[in-house]
């Protein structure tokens, strides 16, 4: 492992076809998964492989950017709905010309940067941990921030009957997607702030920290495995349909109630040689939000549609509906909340103190918000220098 490396990554998850067990292989499965997690740099699952064409939508047609192809990184969750909906709905191959999107799946940032660093990829959706560490890893060199997508969608949920209160966390086992990972570093800061003291390697502790994938952790706590997680959406909801309760929703222990979850990263490469390219998917981004804002309900459904093709199962509305409904889509970073989240990791003792000068470039964004008449967002004096 390098030295100073930052927010230590898990390998990706296994693939789909090898997490369908019972839930005591799944919970026996626990340990393994996070000794494997200790110094890996997130080598991509079976389901991170790229797909042959854009979801659905219209095909690539009019002028051809700099660029014949664009590579696209996502997950295939409601926090990243915004690409589920932009490439499902056509709204961001139609800015892009005769210019191919060629998406990629991801289960995990560390694989989704991994691939942006090889070269696989060119533009990525992606949490703002994952973000940090790819930039400090490279020392500035391989990413840009160059925009935003969404806000929240985020809540610590626990079965009732263990931990009826916040004060009632001590001793109690708590799953989180990933070490290191956006919701390890939220989970673990508060965690220190209230006095609770958890190993951020191997997370024993006053808490017992369990990262396991978000599939895996509807059956483990279904057989009482761990008692509760802190985890983005819809895993949430789907604990609540098994009888968690929402204990603690992550925006409000935020300023204004918003947080970044989901930012949008460019190769720094690929920034300079194709910023025509960037632009497009930018205004095919912000398209897409404001598409997103005026459709809630088709928008919602179209995100839907996109995870029953990338996952083979659409979520029902008991999850989907509390789900989507928590998530804010939007074009501003929030950069200040990125500075505060890399605070938090060193707080967790996940990260030395970086150095993130230097890790936006909203240039691109601004210009095509200035087109639309609306206001300019700001890099929290992290801009490009």
């Amino acid at each position: 492992m390098a030295p100073n490396q930052a927010l230590p990554h898990t390998s990706a998850r296994p693939g789909a076809g090898r997490i369908r067990r019972s839930a005591a292989a799944v919970v026996a499965g626990l340990t393994a998964v996070t000794l494997l997690s200790a110094c890996g740099y997130g080598s991509k699952s079976e389901d991170d492989k790229p797909n042959a064409a854009a979801p659905a939508g219209d095909s690539a047609s009019g002028a051809k950017l700099s660029a014949d192809t664009v590579r696209i990184g996502y997950f295939a969750n409601l926090t990243h709905g915004t690409p589920l909906v932009g490439l499902q709905e056509g709204i961001i191959q139609k800015e892009l010309g005769a210019t191919q999107v060629k998406p990629q799946i991801f289960n995990a940032g560390p694989a989704e940067i991994e691939a942006l660093n090889a070269g696989s990829i060119d533009i990525g959706w992606i949490g703002p941990s994952p973000a940090i560490n790819g930039y400090t890893q490279s020392n500035g060199e391989a990413l840009k921030i160059v925009s935003g997508s969404a806000s929240g969608g985020v809540k610590l949920v626990v079965n009732p009957e263990k931990i009826p209160s916040l004060d009632d966390l001590k001793g109690k086992k708590i799953a989180t997607p990933q070490r290191g990972n956006t919701q390890d570093v939220a989970l673990l800061n508060y965690l220190a702030g209230k006095g609770l003291k958890v190993n951020p390697d191997t997370g024993a502790g006053d808490v017992s920290v369990l990262r396991t994938d978000n599939k895996v952790t509807p059956d483990a706590y279904s057989s009482g495995s761990i008692d509760g997680a802190w985890v983005p959406e819809p895993t949430a909801s789907k604990l609540v349909t098994l009888g968690a309760k929402v204990l603690l929703n992550e925006k409000d222990v935020w300023p204004d109630k918003k947080f970044v979850i989901t930012n949008i990263i460019v190769s720094q490469k690929f920034l300079k040689e194709h910023p025509d390219v960037v632009e497009a998917v930018l205004r095919g981004s912000v398209n897409t939000n404001a598409y997103i804002k005026a459709n809630p309900d088709k928008a919602k459904a179209t995100a839907n549609e996109a995870i029953k093709k990338e996952a083979g199962n659409a979520l029902p509305a008991a999850i989907l509906d509390p789900a989507w409904a928590d998530i804010d889509f939007l074009d501003d970073p929030l950069a200040n909340t990125l500075q505060a989240e890399a605070d938090h990791a060193v707080t967790a003792g996940l990260l030395k103190k970086p150095n993130l000068n230097g890790i936006y470039d909203l240039t691109l964004l601004n210009k095509v918000l200035k087109e639309k008449g609306q206001s300019p967002v700001a890099d929290a004096g992290l801009g490009a220098k």
